[in-house]
């Protein structure tokens, strides 16, 4: 989990190095993560509701409708220049979930393993998705800050872990694996060093 902390960190730098950055894709990864390590996770969240067809594709559109869902101020030009980075064939869509990889915080491959070694220890059955069951008999909430400083019993800490992944659109009480990894980018680019990520995940998780 990432703690309050650390996405406050994170939100204010994002803010203060918008107004810097020209590369339209730069800005809108700053204005997901301003949003907390969830942001990410919550811009992907749209493009699945936007994709009724579950064809796990976007046309413009259905690009400009979520950019435009999810309020980030990035304008049509910018909007066709980053469509035009993954319509790489010229087919008039592009991949939301290779949009969502590149739109990540780059992450080391340290991080990338501890990573996944969590979900795989939460999922089971192997399927690839998390259940809310899943998630309870693992996660360790003694560890969060809220739970060691009195602020919050294991039950609310339990609560604000699953309201990170579920979303008001879509509460099916299942995390799968790019949800999991989404929101793991977002907490890994508030934490400086490898070390403190890696002994973070062991705590949180008991790996």
């Amino acid at each position: 989990m990432g703690t309050a902390r650390h996405d406050q960190e994170m939100s204010i730098n994002a803010v203060r190095s918008l107004p810097k950055i020209t590369d339209p894709l730069e800005r809108l990864r700053l204005q997901c993560l301003a949003r907390g390590s969830a942001g990410i996770k919550g811009f992907g969240r749209v493009f699945r509701i936007i994709d009724g067809n579950n064809s796990r594709t976007l046309d413009f559109k259905e690009f400009q409708r979520g950019l435009r869902h999810y309020a980030v101020m990035i304008n049509n030009e910018e909007a066709h220049e980053i469509f035009q980075m993954f319509d790489k064939d010229g087919s008039g869509t592009i991949d939301f979930d290779e949009f969502l990889v590149t739109l990540r915080p780059p992450m080391s491959t340290a991080r990338k393993e501890i990573v996944m070694q969590a979900f795989r220890k939460l999922d089971k059955t192997g399927d690839g998705v998390i259940t809310i069951e899943d998630l309870r008999s693992v996660y360790n909430a003694k560890h969060h800050p809220k739970y060691l400083n009195g602020d919050w019993t294991e039950d609310q800490v339990f609560r604000s872990f699953l309201n990170n992944f579920d979303s008001p659109y879509e509460k099916d009480g299942k995390v799968t694996k790019e949800e999991f990894m989404n929101y793991y980018a977002g907490v890994s680019a508030s934490i400086d060093t490898d070390i403190y990520f890696i002994v973070m995940m062991k705590n949180s998780w008991k790996l």
